[in-house]
Order: structure tokens, then sequence, then C-alpha cells
């Protein structure tokens, strides 16, 4: 009795280890960290080309206005109260942080993008007033997603591993386009050239008189004599970016943006003939002589390049 039950026991041991050689070990396949799984969808998002948004900000002193941060920085200063969301340039506040350079600028395609790797269209993804969920998805498979034939479960096999693979790259040839289709791209219009230089800029004199004071550090600029309503000249072609009284010490003051580089000042005239905004040639009259918020009847003019002043006569013509 006691033997049967022994041969009993050894035969089914024998039984359980002849199942387990029966199976096979899952396979295990090496892939590369940046190469998906055999399957796995891939999201492509659009690339984001938008240039660093670099600020440079100013702190506001006591004393200044925007207009004369705007002079300092050779900005227009409707342009600076919009890039700080003020809506009433006459009030700042001291210690107050003002960006003084342009915002970078972005833009953003809907379009679709090519993926070198695959050579095939993927859609851009949802957007947040895009519908999403389960709802959103096709029924019937469509130019850019298949939802059938859905996957089955089969047993493993090196013969059936074997045919998923090749009916797979039948699958993804029979899907592509014979040549991969030109991608539309928003045409991009290319930024006028930037005049920077002081040979781009056909400079003229403002003013007809003698030199009273030439450049100096204080002055910022040089003073040109004339009688009451003597004409005042466009130095060069340009656009009114400022004109008015904000300024202190300059009286009626006109400045004319040149380039991106260059503007010019025209200070202490008895009354002045444009207005912002108003574009200017060279020797077009833009004011009268006079002597507001100065001692007596006179031009003080400057030039700045990036809001700097610079000597004027090493930018005029021999007068």
């Amino acid at each position: 009795m006691l033997k049967s039950a022994r041969i009993l026991a050894i035969a089914l041991i024998l039984a359980v280890l002849a199942g387990c050689a029966s199976r096979r070990a899952a396979p295990v396949v090496d892939r590369r960290p940046d190469q998906p799984a055999a399957g796995t969808p891939v999201e492509t998002s659009l690339a984001s080309d938008k240039p660093a948004d670099i600020i440079r900000l100013h702190v506001v002193q006591k004393g200044e206005t925007l207009i004369a941060i705007a002079l300092q920085y050779g900005l227009d200063y409707r342009e600076l109260a919009g890039w700080n969301n003020i809506e009433n340039v006459n009030v700042i506040r001291v210690g107050q942080e003002l960006r003084v350079n342009a915002p970078a600028a972005t833009a953003v395609s809907g379009e679709p993008v090519v993926t070198a790797q695959y050579g095939t269209v993927v859609t851009p993804l949802l957007t947040a007033a895009s519908p999403t969920g389960a709802d959103s998805r096709p029924l019937a498979n469509t130019a850019t997603i298949k939802v059938e034939p859905r996957a089955v479960r089969v047993p493993y096999s090196d013969k059936a591993l074997a045919q998923m693979e090749a009916e797979s790259r039948l699958s993804v040839a029979a899907s592509m386009p014979s040549a991969i289709p030109t991608v539309p791209v928003a045409p991009v219009t290319p930024a006028p050239a930037v005049k920077g230089d002081d040979e781009s800029v056909d400079w003229g004199w403002p003013a007809k008189g003698k030199l009273l004071a030439g450049y100096t550090d204080a002055s910022k600029g040089m003073d040109i004599s004339g009688s009451l309503g003597a004409p005042v000249l466009a130095t060069a072609n340009g656009k009114v970016v400022y004109s008015g009284t904000g300024l202190r010490g300059y009286g009626k003051l006109v400045i004319i943006k040149h380039n991106n580089s260059y503007l010019s000042a025209y200070a202490h005239n008895n009354s002045i003939l444009v207005k912002e905004g108003q574009e200017v040639k060279k020797g077009q009259k833009i004011a009268e002589m006079g002597s507001s918020d100065t001692d007596q009847v006179k031009l003080h003019f400057e030039i700045r390049k990036q809001g700097k002043p610079v000597d004027p006569s090493k930018y005029l013509p021999p007068g």
C-alpha cells in the first residue's frame, strides 16, 4: 500500500514537470529608449519656434516722465505705454518697473506637420476649445485615424509574430502616399531692412543761424540762434513720435523717429506745425523758432542713437 502511494506521487510530479516544460518563455525585445513600442500611438505636437522673450526693465526715478523715459531709450512713448499696459501716459510712479523693449513676436500655426521618421501627416493636438473624450472619436476609419480592424489576441508563436510583422509593414506601406506631401507653410513676410548707421540717414540742418553752443555731455545737443518765428526744419525723413510740452526744460518740443536707431529732437519752439504720427520729409517745416522754457530765442537740437545723445556735428553736413 505504501509502495503504491509512493509510485502515484512520483507519477504526479513527473506530469507537472512535463506540463511546465511544454510552455515557452515570453519573447524579450531589445528596444532603444527613444524607439516607441510596436503599436504604441505617437503624439506629435506643433514645434514651438517662439523666440525667447528677454525683458529689459527701467525703474522709474523721481521726476521722470514716460515721455522722458521713451526719449532716453529711443522709443515712441505710446509704444512704451502699450508694452506696460499704461492707460494714462501722465501717470507713472516712482519705483515702477517699465519694460523698455518690445515683446518677442509669437505665431502659432494650425497646419499639419510631417514627421521625418514616418513620413506621415500628423494633425496638431487638440486645443482647449476642441472636443475631447471618447464621444469625439470617429466610428469609422478616417484619413488620419484608424479604428478598424480592432486588435485581437492570438497565442504566441514565431510564425504568428512573423505574420503580424509582415502585415504591419504592408499596412504602413499601403497607407503611405507615393510621395511625402508638401506641408502648407504660412508665408513669412520679411522684416523691412533696418537702417542702422548714420550713412543710411540723409541728414540736413534743422535751421539757419549761428551756432550758440556745441554738443556736451551735459547739454546733449547743440543750440542754434535765430529770430522769433524762423522756420525749424525736419533734419531727415521720418515720423513724428512726440509733439507737445510734456518734457521739462524743452518747452514746445518735436521728436522725429528716422529709423530703429535714430531720433532727432527740436526744442524751445514758439509753435508746432506737425502732429504725432505724421510722416515728414527732410527740409519740411515742422515748427517755428521760439523761446519756450528758455531765456532766449533759439533752437535746441539733438540727435539720439538708440536713445543715447550723440554729437550732431558728426552727422550734419558742413554748414
